[in-house]
């Protein structure tokens, strides 16, 4: 039996179903001369929050796998809202990209104020990097570990700064837990779902022991479910998935606004400057599933991705 089982409550289902429906809080607040650092910030999520905390006076830092598009992203901030703004290249399908950009990033001679967690990828089928590990896992949850391990002496340094990660109520597929033992789906089968799922469970269940981390140091790390928008996610999987996504998923999307809206809220206002550790959909807290709520798990998840992700 699933040792999870007797907590889940339909409580927080309904609470889920009820938020998808809540538009985000709003901030109006000014971010002048803060630094920003998002992932993935090229298209989609990523590309709207850029411009959003842009527009409120951030400089904006963004890490992506394009050149042409980084360059691109910049002059657009530049022109638009005369932010300052970089970027650096990374693939977080390779661990040694994932290592340089974090070592760039801990050595940064300024404080970041954000960091968002954005990057991700959506695979129909079982695909792995050439660190011969499951490529969901890695692109979506192992770089972001990566990035915190490298970075979190800067951030206690500062005593200030918020993490956030662009998670899922996909997390709620992983209701059995993680299978530390089988991240490849050698012994259960792969779905897209299923490796999204635990990726974003994973996330969560590192935000427990990070969030014990930075305790009392005035740095904190939430995440949120950026509701149903419409993105590139996905693009590279079959034409089953992109049917499924055009006529089901697009059909019923939200305005991506309420997500860059969100990640402003979180990320800027002082309504949440002493709140850690928590899941929120866009803006309004949740409870997440009972499997990213599992410490002893999240113990062995610390431990195993210090060893795979190369930090031993």
């Amino acid at each position: 039996m699933n040792k999870y089982f007797k907590q889940y409550k339909w409580s927080n289902i309904f609470a889920m179903l009820h938020n998808q429906k809540l538009d985000p809080e709003i901030c109006t607040d000014n971010f002048e001369n803060r630094l920003v650092v998002i992932t993935g910030a090229t298209s989609g999520i990523g590309y709207e929050t850029a411009k959003k905390y842009a527009s409120h006076g951030a400089d904006i830092l963004c890490i992506n796998r394009n050149e042409q598009k980084s360059k691109e992203l910049c002059e657009i901030l530049k022109s638009h809202y005369g932010t300052n703004c970089s970027y650096m290249l990374a693939d977080f399908s390779k661990l040694d990209d994932t290592h340089k950009v974090a070592k760039k990033l801990a050595a940064l001679d300024r404080d970041i104020d954000v960091l968002i967690h954005n990057a991700g990828v959506h695979l129909t089928n079982k695909t792995f990097t050439e660190d011969n590990l499951e490529q969901v896992f890695q692109t979506n949850y192992l770089s972001s570990f990566i990035i915190n391990y490298y970075t979190k002496e800067k951030f206690i340094k500062q005593n200030r700064g918020r993490i956030i990660y662009v998670n899922s109520e996909a997390h709620r597929f992983s209701a059995w837990g993680l299978r530390l033992d089988d991240i490849t789906y050698d012994k259960h089968s792969y779905s897209g779902l299923k490796s999204y799922g635990a990726a974003k469970l994973a996330q969560l269940l590192s935000m427990l022991k990070f969030e014990e981390y930075f305790s009392e140091t005035g740095v904190t790390i939430n995440a949120m479910h950026p509701g149903n928008v419409k993105t590139n996610s996905g693009e590279s999987n079959g034409k089953l998935y992109k049917f499924f996504k055009k006529a089901i998923i697009d059909r019923n999307a939200i305005s991506i606004e309420n997500s860059s809206e969100s990640l402003y809220f979180l990320g800027v206002s002082k309504k949440l400057e002493n709140t850690s550790g928590k899941f929120f959909n866009l803006t309004t807290e949740e409870e997440p599933a009972p499997p990213a709520l599992d410490r002893i798990e999240a113990e062995k998840l610390w431990l195993f991705s210090l060893e795979i992700g190369g930090l031993k």
